[in-house]
């Protein structure tokens, strides 16, 4: 069987034969056919991530995009109501000592009101029933003769507590103590002894008092000027002794860095060494 002879100025691709085209039903798109003349459109370049479907947009509110909250500014008003909600859970014990300075100082620091929201996340409303006060602390006085006394409160403080260490060591540890007035009053009496009131990070400490031939000394990280935050009052006298008020951030610094290093080390975190917690 001979073949087609092609003739001048048409390719051989030109004889093949040529297909209807398909008929269009009423109601049906008409269908482009395309760059390439089979119907289906030319590839194009496909977006980064190896899917051609455009990302689906970031959810909007109110045309600002949400990041986990009101994205309003708080108000100077809104952070005081804050604090206040802070303190009302201190009284019903939702809040030790350290938390109730960390999170007011938090609450200054606020620019949205998700950014205070955040904060309440985990209390309750003002006034919510069954709130019951934290159980009171007893022990208001700590001496030590000649040994040691180390003691870390846990329970309600509503009167001043007492240190008196002589030729020995006193060591109150504050930070888990439960303050519903925002306030603590401490006495410290060191005569050839030492006393150490370990206080949370951002409080305000009130030191009065004398020394002879001792020390008296605050290592505590200064509150914001205008911060309304819990308060400690010291009245300190040492007479060939030291009275020492430190906050958790200079609080056995050898410790912290030993513990820091650790978590660096190892990948992924977890806990640190023995005895560093």
């Amino acid at each position: 069987m001979s073949q087609p002879t092609p003739q001048p100025g048409r390719r051989p691709s030109d004889l093949r034969p040529q297909v209807p085209p398909e008929p269009v039903h009423a109601g049906e798109p008409v269908r482009d056919p395309g760059p390439r003349g089979d119907g289906d459109p030319a590839p194009g370049p496909v977006p980064a991530g190896g899917s051609g479907a455009a990302p689906d947009p970031e959810p909007k509110r109110d045309g600002v995009p949400e990041r986990g909250g009101d994205p309003v500014r708080a108000s100077n008003a809104e952070r005081e109501a804050v604090v206040e909600a802070l303190r009302v859970a201190s009284v019903e014990g939702r809040l030790t000592f350290e938390e109730l300075t960390e999170r007011s100082e938090k609450a200054y620091l606020a620019v949205t009101r998700g950014d205070l929201e955040r904060i309440l996340a985990d209390l309750p409303g003002m006034g919510a029933p069954g709130a019951e006060p934290a159980p009171p602390q007893v022990r208001r006085r700590f001496t030590a003769i000649m040994g040691d006394c180390k003691e870390r409160i846990v329970g309600r403080i509503d009167q001043e507590l007492e240190a008196l260490s002589v030729m020995g060591d006193v060591v109150l540890d504050l930070r888990g103590a439960q303050v519903p007035s925002g306030e603590v009053t401490v006495v410290a009496t060191a005569v050839m002894g030492d006393v150490k009131v370990i206080v949370p990070d951002g409080v305000t400490v009130r030191m009065t008092g004398y020394a002879v031939m001792g020390v008296r000394k605050v290592q505590a990280r200064e509150a914001r000027e205008g911060v309304r935050v819990p308060v400690v009052n010291v009245r300190a006298h040492a007479i060939m002794g030291d009275v020492k008020i430190v906050d958790d951030e200079h609080h056995d610094p050898v410790r912290r860095a030993l513990a820091s290093w650790w978590e660096r080390r190892k990948p992924g975190g977890g806990e640190g060494p023995p005895g560093t917690r």
